[in-house]
């Protein structure tokens, strides 16, 4: 089973205004509502490529009861600790002319329901895929995802940490089954500027060398770079959209990857490819069929 953590999840209300002023009553001409929160999106597309997975994580008030019915809607499960302040986020998008948005705080976690995520964190087991997404709200402790993986640290379960800078540095003695930087996350992990192919290879062998196990670089419009448990190298070429949208890009990468990975390296970076592709084409997650779409040019 994969099982994804959101500490802080969120509904993202978009809404389309031309000639937004400040200081004015504006009127939006379309609406949509989507998800929100990087292990979220793991979870939707992982559910679009019919993978089982488990979604946890805090959610609080109607926001949060909403966030879980659409998600039930979509076949997943949901494990997530109830909190007892505040409300899951919903976060506002304005677009226009340009993109204005107002990014709500979230609940606050008591360390007892803290207490209740790691309980339910127990119960997975070897042979187990957990996800770890985000940023860490400020109301929990800077070192949680370090905590959650000693937990689990000699238990078999793979881990896959999508954070950046310090947050994912520290988890690399975890001996992550994959980590996904983009090109300038990567850049600012090994602490230098990128120019080219060999040195995008050689900066992911060196978090191969503190203990990642599958490197995924995430190159936009120039498509991916693999270094895998191996020390192969994969590529996969971009695809030939015209992206809309970066919002879960990254994550959709993720879960194609790990939707794939079981058949093989070079097939799970091409469908986690194509899945990020996908995301950034249109307004919301992928769907499978976008997905497979896109999957089908690169294998001609």
């Amino acid at each position: 089973m994969i099982y994804t953590v959101t500490f802080n999840p969120a509904l993202d209300y978009v809404m389309n205004v031309k000639n937004f002023k400040i200081g004015s009553t504006n009127r939006s001409f379309a609406e949509e509502i989507h998800f929100g929160g990087k292990g979220i999106n793991v979870s939707v597309v992982l559910a679009e490529l019919e993978i089982d997975n488990t979604a946890l994580g805090f959610v609080a008030g109607f926001t949060g009861c909403e966030l879980e019915a659409r998600l039930h809607k979509k076949g997943i499960n949901c494990d997530f600790v109830k909190t007892q302040n505040g409300f899951t986020r919903i976060n506002v998008k304005l677009k226009g002319e340009c993109e204005t948005e107002i990014n709500a705080n979230g609940p606050q976690i008591t360390q007892a329901e803290l207490g209740l995520l790691l309980g339910k964190l127990e119960k997975i087991g070897a042979g187990d895929t957990l996800v770890l997404a985000g940023s860490i709200p400020s109301c929990l402790p800077d070192d949680i995802y370090e905590k959650i993986l000693d937990m689990h640290s000699n238990k078999g379960v793979n881990f896959v940490v999508d954070a950046t800078d310090k947050l994912l540095l520290n988890c690399l003695k975890y001996k992550p089954f994959l980590i996904k930087p983009n090109l300038y996350e990567l850049s600012q992990l090994v602490g230098r500027t990128l120019e080219n192919e060999e040195q995008i290879i050689a900066s992911a062998r060196e978090l191969k060398e503190m203990g990642a196990v599958n490197v995924l670089v995430s190159l936009g419009a120039d498509g991916a770079i693999l270094v895998d448990e191996y020390n192969t190298v994969h590529k996969a070429p971009p695809h030939r959209i015209t992206a809309i949208n970066t919002v879960g890009a990254g994550d959709s990468v993720v879960a194609g990857f790990l939707a794939g990975c079981k058949r093989s390296y070079d097939f799970a970076l091409r469908l986690g490819n194509a899945a990020g592709a996908a995301t950034a084409g249109k307004p919301g997650l992928a769907t499978a069929c976008d997905i497979k779409k896109l999957l089908n040019q690169t294998s001609l």
